[in-house]
């Protein structure tokens, strides 16, 4: 893993986090999916940094409530929103008779920017988020 693989995550989290908030008016399912992967990518770069990676989600979401949350870096109210907003993505990607409600996706948009904005304090000298 590598510097240049962490950028590249986290460009891709920032422009996910922007894509979900264009799409919020027009597909809240969508916009709801694009925060969740804003999150994803972000905690990812993190992960990168120290030489980690995961081929799945809940992998992922293993190791941000062991590396994050129970380790102090991050409080519990963040791990939930990194729970929610999985679960939110879920429904926005799969959900065949549920839907997620405009401010569903308006609160996903803000628990990934929260995610984003704590990522980026924790690796201030690398990421840098508007």
């Amino acid at each position: 893993m590598s510097h240049d693989e962490a950028l590249t995550l986290w460009d891709r989290a920032v422009k996910s986090l922007a894509a979900a908030r264009v799409s919020l008016a027009v597909d809240p399912n969508s916009a709801a999916s694009r925060a969740y992967y804003a999150a994803f990518q972000a905690v990812s770069a993190h992960f990168v940094l120290a030489d980690r990676s995961f081929t799945s989600h809940k992998a992922l979401r293993s190791a941000v409530h062991h590396d994050l949350v129970r380790a102090g870096a991050w409080s519990e109210e963040m791990g939930l929103k990194f729970n929610r907003l999985a679960e939110r993505r879920h429904i926005g990607d799969y959900g065949s008779f549920t839907s997620i409600e405009p401010e569903e996706a308006r609160a996903a948009i803000d628990s990934a920017h929260d995610i984003l904005r704590s990522v980026c304090d924790m690796n201030s000298k690398i990421f840098f988020l508007d």
